[in-house]
């Protein structure tokens, strides 16, 4: 069975990937959760709110490389 090489499908509908599609896209998911809670344990927002926001933006930054790098291209869908 010949399985995608991506590991982020882009959604039917819309701009964008959907949910992972491969064990690599899981564990990118996965640890991308993993980080974002534990940088709102270790720059508690009430506490040092600008890092938080700066690590927070910097993890999504990093999951929207990696999804641009090994998902499907992105463009505006209409279903199938």
């Amino acid at each position: 069975m010949q399985r995608s090489r991506y590991w982020f499908p882009a959604k039917r509908y819309g701009w964008g990937w959907g949910l992972p599609s491969s064990w690599q896209g899981w564990v990118v998911f996965a640890g991308f959760f993993v980080l974002l809670a534990l940088d709102g344990y270790v720059f508690r927002p009430g506490h040092n709110l600008p890092a938080f926001i700066a690590c927070t933006i910097l993890l999504s930054l990093a999951l929207l490389a990696i999804c641009f790098a090994k998902g499907e291209p992105p463009a505006w869908r209409w279903g199938k």
